[in-house]
């Protein structure tokens, strides 16, 4: 189910890559998602010892995505300079 979500989160990010002003919304609900998700199962890794490779692979992984989305989205539109 969660490679369902992904893959089609995947999908939705490719294209909001070509315009991301327009679709910072979206960038930012995967960056903090992320977050949230990867907290969660760093969380539950750390409680149930069975599941501590995830903190390794997928917690950091999850992360990594975050903080990569997080540093090359866009904060502002760039100021424009109007002809006379």
């Amino acid at each position: 189910m969660i490679l369902g979500i992904y893959a089609t989160l995947g999908v939705f990010l490719m294209i909001a890559s070509r315009d991301p002003m327009a679709h910072r919304s979206l960038i930012w609900f995967t960056v903090w998602s992320s977050i949230v998700h990867g907290g969660i199962m760093g969380i539950q890794s750390v409680a149930n010892p069975m599941h501590i490779g995830h903190l390794i692979g997928d917690v950091a992984a999850l992360i990594a995505v975050a903080a990569v989305l997080a540093v090359l989205t866009p904060r502002r539109t760039p100021a424009r300079i109007d002809s006379l």
